[in-house]
Parts: C-alpha cells; sequence; structure tokens
C-alpha cells in the first residue's frame, strides 16, 4: 500500500495538490489528525486493496500534535506501508501575496503580529520535516496546469501518458447550444438532407444521409480543417492539465448534418488513440 503524506506551508497549495492526485486514483483525506493515522491505515490494509493508494494532508492546523508526524511516518513504514512525503514549498513573498488575496487568517497568526513572522515561524518549524520530504515541489511560480504536470511526472508512475476525455455532440440551434460545450461548430452551411425526401425521416448515423452530407468538397474540406484544428490542439490542452473537452457540432436540428460530422469527427479521434465518446443530444426529437 502506497501512503503519501501531503504537508507543507500554509498556503503553498496543499488542497491542490491533493485534488491532482484524487485525479490520479489517489484515496485523498484532508486534515487528518496524526493520531489517526496508523489506525487509519490498519483499516485501509484490511480493505484487502480496495485502497492501494491513500494521500493523507496534514500541517500546522493540528497545533500540538503536529510535532508527532515524522514519529508517525517511520509507525506507518514499520506496519509495511510505503509511506512518502510530498512537501508543498513557496517563497515568503507568493505566501504573503496569497494570504492578502484570501483575507483568511495564517494559522500561526496570532494577535498584533504580520503574516510575514507566521510564515517564517511556520518554516522554522516545519524544516524537520523540509528534510525528509521525499518530494519538494514549489508553487510560487506554478500555474495549476503547471502544477498538474509535475505531480502527474512525479506520482502518475512509469510509463503513465496524461490524456484528455473528449465528447463530440451533436445538436440542433433550435433547441439550444449545449451548456457545457467548450467549442462549438456551426454545420448549417453544409447542404441540407432535410430536404431531400427519401433523406428526411432518416438519421446522420444512417449511410445514406452520411453519404450525401459528405459528397459535397465543403464538408471534405470542414473535415480537414477541423481535425486538423483539433490535432494541433488537444495536446496543448493536455499540457495545460485540462482533463476533459466538449466538441459541440451544431445543425438546424440536430438530426442529419450534425449528426454525421460528429460521428466522422469522433471515428477520427478515436483512430488517434484518444478516450472520445459521440453524444448525439437532439437526434430523437
Amino acid at each position: 500500500m502506497e501512503f503519501l503524506i501531503i504537508t507543507g506551508l500554509s498556503g503553498a497549495g496543499k488542497s491542490r495538490a491533493a485534488d491532482v492526485l484524487e485525479d490520479l486514483d489517489y484515496y485523498c483525506v484532508d486534515n487528518m489528525p496524526i493520531a489517526l493515522m496508523p489506525r487509519f491505515a490498519e483499516l485501509c490494509i484490511a480493505t484487502a486493496g480496495r485502497y492501494e493508494k491513500v494521500a493523507l494532508v496534514t500541517d500546522v492546523r493540528e497545533k500540538d500534535g503536529f510535532g508527532q508526524l515524522l514519529e508517525t511516518i517511520d509507525d506507518l513504514k514499520e506496519r509495511g506501508c510505503n509511506c512518502k512525503i510530498l512537501y508543498m514549498d513557496a517563497d515568503v513573498r507568493t505566501l504573503i501575496r496569497r494570504y492578502k488575496e484570501s483575507r483568511r487568517p495564517h494559522p500561526l497568526a496570532t494577535r498584533g503580529s504580520s503574516v510575514e513572522a507566521a510564515v517564517y515561524k511556520e518554516m522554522e518549524l516545519l524544516a524537520p520535516i523540509r528534510e525528509r520530504a521525499d518530494y519538494v515541489v514549489n508553487s510560487s511560480n506554478l500555474t495549476l496546469g503547471m502544477l498538474q504536470s509535475k505531480l502527474f511526472s512525479l506520482f502518475a508512475g512509469e510509463g503513465a501518458k496524461r490524456e484528455i476525455d473528449v465528447t463530440v455532440m451533436s445538436f440542433g440551434y433550435k433547441y439550444g447550444l449545449p451548456m457545457d460545450a467548450d467549442l462549438v461548430f456551426d454545420v448549417r452551411f453544409l447542404p441540407n438532407p432535410f430536404y431531400v425526401e427519401e433523406l428526411r425521416p432518416l438519421c446522420g448515423l444512417d449511410l445514406p444521409v452520411a453519404e450525401f452530407v459528405f459528397s459535397y468538397q465543403q464538408t471534405r474540406t470542414f473535415m480537414e480543417k477541423i481535425t486538423d484544428m483539433l490535432d494541433f490542439l488537444l495536446p496543448l490542452y493536455i499540457e495545460e492539465g485540462k482533463l476533459s473537452l466538449t466538441v459541440a457540432i451544431g445543425c438546424t436540428g440536430g438530426h442529419h448534418r450534425s449528426v454525421a460530422i460528429a460521428a466522422a469527427l469522433n471515428d477520427h479521434l478515436r483512430a488517434e488513440g484518444l478516450r472520445s465518446v459521440n453524444i448525439n443530444r437532439d437526434i430523437d426529437k
């Protein structure tokens, strides 16, 4: 069992780190009392593999009990846990700015003292833990995407590949835009199968409709341009830390053109090895 203790300076990004690790299949618990960690480890071990990766966030909010952290970590290792420490760090100026922006009191601040004094006091208190840390991440100049990338490289496992979940959704403009769409493409410029009597009762998933839509050069040119753009954008979205993307393709009723285009785009993305699903929101309306 892998136990990761997330600790470090207040305001350095421990909660954000826990959010990222949760996306990497860690079971995360914030602000767990240090005295309960050994018992919690026993319960996790007793589940026989249900909790293989656990991350526990702890810091000076624990007050008096925080001094027992290193002893507790040694105890966890003796119990057979692969226990490591992730120490979240940041420079003093960044921490002060973050506290000013959040307007929350520093956990070590006292009446009449400054945030700066509290930060230096915490740094002194945590110095022994920082020396024992297996990983030290300084978040001073990291965006959320950069933090995700850093933690992914540390904890996703050897050979792991960052991925993005893509949803290709067809819809009809007459029923409104999808609220969760990230990219929207209007294909109402394409010839409409609705006006072909034998195609009207069919939908874009039927071969005769798809063949009609793609028989036009403007359709094929559009597909070349949209696939080229997504092939360019998706690696950049992944690098920035985006986990999901909804690409919406709209026509008038969401029954013919958008359905055919969305199906073809989904096939392209899947052929490129991406995790992509096709949803046709208004096909039955």
